[in-house]
């Protein structure tokens, strides 16, 4: 697990971080750059106290989010899809129909929900399996850095 401090962090891992303090808050797990399948990694992916997923994409910029073409292929790994953004970002560029966060390194504050389209039962099991796998070998990645995970 790598702790780095805030002012370290590229901007979208700070926008992260605020984004999971909040979720946590909320009764959220999360995971940053959570691998779905291969060639696929959203930047959080949060499961809720009733076992909702979000899916959340963190920009921190006009251009990058201009950059990102394949957001619409995560739409499907989540319950509900939010952008989140810095205060600064021009939010008018983000499809309304989707959840908008605003963050910094710290905190994050739920602007706009985006709608709740519901996993099918065999894809949240398989995303269910699959956050748990990853939060484990993390955790045993951050408990015994010499085991080769």
């Amino acid at each position: 697990m790598d702790i780095t401090a805030p002012d370290q962090m590229m901007p979208g891992q700070r926008l992260a971080r605020g984004v999971c303090r909040h979720l946590a808050a909320m009764g959220f797990a999360t995971l940053e750059e959570f691998t779905p399948e291969r060639g696929k990694r959203l930047d959080v992916l949060a499961l809720g106290p009733k076992g909702e997923f979000w899916v959340i994409e963190c920009k921190s910029s006009r251009a990058d989010f201009t950059s990102d073409a394949k957001w619409t292929a995560y739409l499907d790994w989540g319950d509900r899809y939010f952008w989140a953004v810095g205060a600064d970002f021009p939010v008018e560029l983000l499809p309304d129909d989707t959840g908008l966060i605003l963050a910094d390194a710290y905190d994050a504050e739920v602007v706009r929900l985006g709608p709740e389209v519901k996993l099918a039962p065999a894809r949240r099991r398989a995303v269910t399996q699959r956050f748990a796998r990853m939060a484990a070998l993390r955790l045993q990645g951050w408990r015994d850095p010499g085991a080769g995970l």
